[in-house]
């Protein structure tokens, strides 16, 4: 589907569309307990991949008005009678590979195009040191996946820079099985606050699991069970970024974005960011609402090895303020659902931004740079149609956008939002 975005200003109030990191991992919870009703979940493409996936280890996943009730497995996830079709959601696949491994028998996953080509291969060897078995059906570490348990838990070792969210499966996992799991890691960890999340939601479970030096461990034995049966899911900040960027360069008057209430999320960040590049931005916590006005950005240079979504948000507001943005500790964003440092490079050259990609970094020349109207490709990438939508509200003319639907993979909404801001949306 094409989108067009015209030269527009933004006002008013926008509400994040609720976490889809939060909202995969709680489904999986409400998986692994008897089940719970989760509330406020993101409901989208890549959250229904998990939610089938749930059915598939033998649990329920039904709708309850704006909420997910579960009915969950407690513990022993049953073997898939079919294939797991994880369709483009690497989350779901990396997730439910440990609920895979806990399983007495086989499992096959696999998914989209782009999903068959993410490596999974660190999270396979990590299975098989766990006792099981897993390989990837081409040799080549990624999808379609053979996974065949059960783990008995024990102690691994595995790279940190690859994937965040292999960790998060076996913590999850871990706590299930007899011996727990410890997990050391033998390079630095990229996306370190996604863990977090992953150590929040355990917590709100009622599962015991920590970092340590050089890694983390989750004790065996453990029984998920929320609470008072039910689970709420905060607000998304990677994607209350773009409503964020778009006030910040197209507001005419004020845009606060609802929903943004603190969490253990990492794209908070995004918040800092703007205000080191200049924005008029006030965060009240109190009430989880962020205030920004259209402001005059300068170029900073800003790390996101621990941030990787907000690298289209940052490139985009980079295009548009004085100066040079330079975007570093970038490789790990390559390994997305698409490259992220080559696709913004792309598209952003589309619209007239000086940009040089760097294995590690983008760095973007805003100063030198007047955006123009242009015919961009969303890449199949809900992320770089959005942040490309952000820069055509601040480009001379018409932007049209090739692959809007993708948007519905976290923010099915966003083009509403956009067009009930003010502005000038055709689909």
């Amino acid at each position: 589907m094409d989108v067009t975005v015209a030269n527009s200003r933004v006002a008013g109030a926008a509400r994040a569309p609720p976490s889809k990191s939060y909202t995969h991992r709680a489904l999986l919870a409400a998986g692994y307990a008897g089940g719970a009703l989760v509330r406020n979940p993101l409901v989208s493409a890549d959250t229904k991949a998990t939610a089938r996936a749930v059915e598939h280890f033998g649990g329920d996943a039904e709708r309850a008005g704006e909420d997910w009730e579960i009915t969950g497995f407690r513990g022993e996830p049953a073997v898939p009678a079919d294939v797991v079709d994880c369709a483009n959601s690497g989350t779901t696949m990396r997730l439910v590979s440990g609920a895979a491994a806990l399983a007495d028998g086989t499992t096959v996953l696999t998914g989209d195009e782009s999903l068959r080509s993410r490596p999974q291969g660190p999270l396979l060897d990590a299975i098989a040191d766990l006792g099981g078995a897993a390989r990837s059906t081409r040799g080549n570490g990624q999808a379609p996946l053979i996974v065949d348990g059960p783990i008995e838990g024990g102690r691994v070792e595995m790279p940190g820079d690859v994937s965040s969210q292999f960790v998060t499966s076996l913590l999850m996992a871990g706590a299930l099985t007899d011996d727990g799991v410890e997990i050391e890691l033998t390079t630095e960890l990229k996306s370190a606050p996604y863990v977090d999340i992953t150590l929040d939601v355990l917590e709100s479970f009622g599962v015991d699991a920590a970092e340590q030096s050089n890694g983390y461990r989750v004790p065996g034995g453990q029984t998920y069970e929320p609470e008072g049966g039910e689970y709420a899911v905060p607000g998304d900040f990677s994607s209350a970024s773009y409503l964020l960027a778009a006030g910040a360069l197209a507001g005419g008057d004020e845009v606060v974005v609802e929903g943004a209430h603190p969490s253990a999320q990492g794209d908070a960040a995004i918040v800092d960011v703007l205000r080191e590049m200049g924005a008029e931005i006030e965060w009240r916590k109190d009430v989880g609402e962020i205030v920004v006005g259209q402001s005059s950005l300068d170029g900073i240079t800003v790390g996101v090895a621990d941030t990787p979504d907000l690298l289209p948000t940052i490139a985009v507001l980079g295009a548009a303020a004085d100066g040079t943005t330079t975007i570093t500790d970038a490789e790990h964003v390559r390994y997305k659902e698409t490259d992220r440092v080559a696709a913004m490079a792309e598209e952003l050259a589309k619209f007239g931004v000086s940009v040089e990609e760097r294995p590690d970094e983008l760095v973007v020349h805003g100063g030198d740079s007047d955006l123009s109207g242009a015919r961009v490709d969303g890449r199949g990438d809900h992320r770089i149609v959005m942040s490309l939508a952000v820069a055509a509200l601040v480009a001379d003319g018409e932007t049209v956008i090739e692959g809007g639907e993708h948007v519905d993979v976290s923010f099915p909404e966003f083009f509403d939002s956009l067009a009930a801001l003010g502005a000038a949306v055709e689909r």
